[in-house]
């Protein structure tokens, strides 16, 4: 290999690797906006110009979790706060949200939360009463990851 080539490569590298995050950012950002829509790995990277493996591959290098991991974790923060509304069904929130699976919307939920969603609904009820939106949202989040506390004793 010549040694020009190897510069333009060496070159090239980072300006494909900010190409990379600005499409990365634009996903991020519509999952943050369209969250409670049908949203699937594939139709994002077709929305960036990028392969469904390579967007996953660079999603998780960037973010520390997958696309799909984060979808979900948007759609269980927009839960926790509808039921804690509690005039919503556990279903009904599910559907709200964007899942279309109760049973994978529950799992999800338990695990983040630590704790199922209408067990959160009945704990949740006036927890946060009072608080400033701002405040409840940043005592709320659920952690990523599987980070959940384990439960302990009531």
């Amino acid at each position: 290999m010549r040694r020009g080539t190897i510069a333009a490569v060496s070159r090239k590298a980072p300006a494909q690797h900010l190409r990379d995050l600005v499409r990365l950012r634009r996903v991020r950002d519509r999952i943050d906006r369209e969250h409670a829509q049908p949203l699937d790995v594939e139709a994002l990277a077709r929305g960036v110009g990028m392969s469904a493996g390579h967007l996953s591959r660079q999603f998780r290098r960037a973010y520390g979790e997958s696309p799909y991991s984060y979808l979900m974790t948007r759609r269980i923060e927009r839960a926790m706060a509808l039921l804690r509304r509690g005039d919503l069904s556990v279903t009904e929130v599910c559907f709200t949200v964007g899942c279309s699976s109760l049973g994978t919307f529950s799992t999800r939920f338990t695990e983040l939360v630590g704790v199922p969603p209408s067990v959160y609904r009945r704990q949740a009820a006036g927890a946060t009463e009072g608080m400033p939106s701002c405040v409840a949202r940043t005592v709320t989040r659920p952690v990523r990851n599987r980070e959940a506390p384990e439960p302990g004793p009531p």
